[in-house]
């Protein structure tokens, strides 16, 4: 009797397979050549018109060194226009930004074109990143600028990443509002990172908003705004997460994991209480942390959630036990009992994942 196929969704892992894969079978004698051809066009055809099949998920030294180029080049702006702005002024610097933000999107267009979604998508990246550069050399030129008479002067463009203030505000707002521009028209994963990012920045900039010299700083008040962001923009990649599983498309919710976890997690962690039963549901929570990124298949939860339990491992080991002989034989049980555990995890890893899997919604996007 013939052992029936996996369905989708169970413990066989989801695989991409090119040409040169079906070639291979062919060579070894499983598909006869005719087959191969066949099983290509099949799966070719199976893709909806027009749809944006992602690449195969492998990650060569090539792409390493598109990402490391783009990064150089997205960072390095910063620091170059800093240095050029005595010389050129806020109407150069601004025209230059937007010349140069042209330049590499036209640029992206064209190796999207071509399939090369990687550097593509990085270019649109660095694009969207020269907007709060344009934004606010325009408002420096047009007199819009609030200079305050101490503090930060807003002098130099590299304080946008260094500094939390309430004026950055209109930088932010304008760079997600053509960010998503440039998602809707090029729709790859990678232009999602100025987007979350800039949602991150936005977070501390508001517990400083409305902007003021002589405003205090009100550090349980930015707490309190990075929770809420952050988890909101999990919320909005859950939703783009459930998307990719039900249509199998890009991943465009991997970044906004990234930032807005760190952002929640981060205003958790800040919090302070003389309470040993807050301290203990805190370890609870990154606990389930590290199961919910386990479920998810997400591991900066995973992360995340270690860094919290080990945080408060290390409370209990420095502060309420710190003169206790036990304490350190128990930890060292513990962590080898979670090396135990990890062991055992990755040899029924797929099978864990699969039933874990399923308790995840399923939702219906079809009309």
């Amino acid at each position: 009797m013939t052992e029936p196929l996996p369905q989708d969704g169970a413990s066989a892992p989801r695989v991409d397979i090119g040409m040169g894969d079906l070639q291979r079978a062919v060579d070894m004698g499983i598909l006869e050549r005719a087959q191969a051809r066949a099983l290509w066009d099949f799966l070719a055809g199976a893709a909806p018109a027009g749809a944006s099949v992602p690449a195969a998920a492998r990650f060569s030294f090539g792409h390493t060194l598109y990402y490391f180029g783009g990064l150089i080049a997205i960072s390095a702006m910063s620091l170059f226009m800093t240095l050029a702005w005595d010389a050129l002024g806020p109407w150069g610097i601004c025209a230059l930004a937007l010349v140069y933000a042209g330049a590499v999107w036209t640029a992206a267009e064209v190796l999207r074109a071509h399939g090369y979604v990687i550097p593509a998508g990085l270019l649109g990246a660095l694009a969207v990143c020269l907007v709060p550069l344009a934004t606010w050399s325009a408002q420096h030129a047009l007199g819009l600028w609030p200079e305050l008479s101490g503090g930060i002067s807003g002098e130099r463009y590299s304080q946008y990443h260094q500094w939390i203030d309430g004026r950055w505000l209109t930088l932010e707002l304008t760079t997600l509002l053509v960010g998503a521009l440039a998602l809707w028209r090029m729709r790859l994963p990678f232009l999602v990172m100025p987007l979350a990012v800039t949602l991150w920045y936005m977070s501390m900039d508001l517990s400083r908003w409305p902007a003021g010299e002589s405003d205090p700083w009100d550090f349980d008040h930015a707490r309190r705004v990075s929770i809420v962001f952050g988890i909101a923009m999990c919320l909005v990649a859950g939703a783009l997460d459930l998307y990719r599983r039900h249509r199998h498309t890009a991943d465009f919710a991997g970044w906004l994991y990234l930032f807005g976890a760190l952002a929640a997690w981060g205003g958790v962690t800040a919090s302070h209480s003389d309470s040993e039963l807050a301290k203990f549901v805190y370890a609870l929570l990154n606990a389930g942390l590290v199961l919910f990124g386990a479920i998810i298949g997400r591991r900066i939860f995973t992360v995340l959630g270690a860094i919290g339990v080990a945080t408060y491992l290390g409370y209990l080991a420095f502060q309420l036990f710190e003169d206790s002989l036990l304490f350190p034989f128990a930890l060292s049980l513990i962590g080898l009992g979670i090396v135990g555990l990890g062991i055992w995890w990755q040899r029924h890893e797929a099978a864990i994942q699969a039933r874990l899997g399923r308790l995840l919604p399923t939702v219906s996007w079809d009309r």
